[in-house]
């Protein structure tokens, strides 16, 4: 789908978001004002975004014609667009309000990592079943920017777990996760970088040559730690 948006609206493309079922879920679940654009249930969604100097005629003229043609090549079961403003920023409302609801079921185990986008169904697809069969049950809260690689892999307990139940697990779900993005050639971290919360992970996934050049930066940069002393490395 990427592809052919690319390859249809060219530089006009300026979003992709795919969310998951269960993130939209919560979303309506939590959010009063968000309302479901579609009359049936959908496993995954897209949420594209076209803009450029052309007009918004032009602009949905182009839009109209990929979705067209996406359909008949049974990449899309069902599409809606914006009319106006305020049915746009309803749109956008569901995947901006995906943090904001996961909230409201508990503790979540966040995960901001990349693959490369040719990779990302698999991924999906592996990760997903690899952390079923370590906490069956689990929910997984996926969301993310295609055309970036990236993914929000969140994860909630099951229906009816306690919060300290869920989180005795969080050290493994993590792991299995990231052995996931491992053999997918992606990285654990994306666009919110490492901070303190993946430093051990950052030493056991990343590249001596990455931890390398990432020591040669802060020596450069810092020569005497005095900058956040101790975080990321």
């Amino acid at each position: 789908m990427l592809g052919l948006l690319k390859e249809r609206a060219g530089t006009a493309l300026s979003a992709y978001e795919l969310m998951s079922r269960q993130a939209l879920d919560m979303v309506l679940a939590h959010l009063p004002a968000a309302r479901d654009p579609f009359a049936d249930a959908h496993a995954w969604y897209g949420l594209i975004e076209l803009a450029a100097p052309e007009s918004v005629a032009t602009l949905e003229e182009s839009l109209e014609g990929v979705l067209v043609e996406a359909s008949e090549r049974g990449l899309v079961k069902d599409a809606v667009l914006a009319g106006s403003p305020a049915q746009r920023r309803s749109l956008w409302a569901l995947r901006e309000g995906i943090s904001e609801a996961q909230n409201h079921e508990g503790p979540s185990l966040k995960h901001d990592v990349a693959v490369p986008i040719g990779a990302l169904p698999d991924f999906l697809h592996a990760s997903s079943g690899a952390i079923e069969r370590v906490v069956p049950g689990i929910r997984l809260v996926t969301y993310g920017h295609v055309g970036d690689g990236n993914l929000h892999h969140n994860l909630s307990k099951p229906v009816g777990w306690h919060d300290s139940e869920f989180l005795t697990h969080a050290d493994t779900l993590t792991r299995t996760l990231y052995d996931q993005v491992a053999a997918a050639g992606g990285s654990i971290s994306a666009e919110h970088g490492l901070g303190t919360a993946k430093r051990d992970a950052a030493a056991r996934y990343k590249s001596p040559v990455e931890l390398d050049i990432m020591r040669a930066v802060k020596a450069a940069l810092d020569p005497q730690g005095l900058m956040n002393p101790g975080k990321v490395l």
